[in-house]
């Protein structure tokens, strides 16, 4: 089969074999923002054509191209719910050379009852196997970072944190930005961040503190951007593990992004283990197991 991990900025392909090896692989930048006038089937055309040329005819999709904004919308599954559940939700695509499916995502609540929903990150989750197999707490670092539970082979629950996207909007639209300019994205600042999340005070005192830090000449302009991502990391780790069950931590990902989650989970008393962002691969090969292809 060929398993897809279309997000808003990036398109990654597996082609998998029955023994759920990875054959081949094509990364690039179509995610749907960067798709012209939404021609989604062309783009999967021109992107996985040679691999459907020679016979693989079961494409499955999850991410956000099963949005409202992606090429057909996927509604939902909620919490819990395993390969077997996703693969009995998935949705039919129009497509002349293959049998083209989407994964729906999920949704849950928070401990206050408030809606929470992820796409694309339950293929990862479900693609490592000691989550399936003992259960477990993943993140998923990136713009909007998950941390989901799993518990008998199904997801049960998620949390969402808007870390990527913040550290974005701060680094580059506030008034933080003008003392700031590109660094090395780990060291000595980055610790510094980590630690100073466990400080009294609260994330919107400390996020000031970097620029009083650059006035007081204690934080170059270099180093400034690595310091703020201490900081949110560590409040959102610490927020995270605080909550949870266990104190091991499944990490997927990039492995410059695992690497920075890693050493903040370690910091805060947890646990990490880190997984290549391949492990999208392996879920949707699990689901496509389940799913009825006739």
């Amino acid at each position: 089969m060929i398993g897809i991990d279309w997000g808003n900025t990036s398109f990654r392909a597996f082609r998998v074999g029955r023994d759920g090896v990875i054959r081949d692989r094509r990364v690039g930048p179509k995610g749907i923002l960067n798709v012209p006038d939404g021609r989604f089937g062309d783009t999967l055309r021109e992107e996985i054509g040679p691999w459907l040329a020679a016979g693989e005819d079961r494409v499955l999709l999850s991410g956000t191209i099963g949005s409202r904004q992606g090429w057909k919308e996927a509604p939902y599954l909620p919490c819990p719910a395993g390969p077997a559940e996703l693969a009995s939700a998935l949705v039919d695509i129009g497509f002349d050379w293959a049998r083209v499916k989407l994964v729906p995502g999920l949704s849950g609540v928070d401990e206050a009852g408030v809606a929470e929903v992820m796409r694309g990150e339950e293929t990862q989750a479900l693609g490592i196997e000691a989550l399936l197999r003992d259960g477990g707490l993943a993140c998923l670092p990136g713009t909007h970072s998950k941390w989901v539970r799993v518990a008998g082979g199904r997801i049960v629950g998620f949390t969402t944190h808007m870390t990527g996207e913040a550290f974005g909007a701060l680094r580059g639209h506030t008034i933080l930005a003008r003392m700031m300019r590109d660094g090395p994205s780990d060291g000595t600042p980055f610790d510094s961040g980590i630690a100073r999340s466990a400080d009294s005070g609260g994330l919107l005192h400390h996020l000031f503190g970097v620029r009083a830090l650059a006035l007081a000449n204690r934080l170059s302009e270099s180093e400034a951007p690595a310091y703020l991502s201490g900081i949110l990391i560590g409040h959102e780790v610490r927020a995270a593990l605080a909550s949870a069950a266990t104190d091991v931590v499944q990490v997927i990902g990039a492995p410059e992004l695992t690497a920075l989650y890693a050493k903040a989970i370690t910091a805060c008393g947890g646990y990490a283990e880190r997984h290549d962002g391949e492990a999208a691969a392996r879920g949707l090969a699990l689901v496509a197991e389940y799913a009825q292809w006739n």
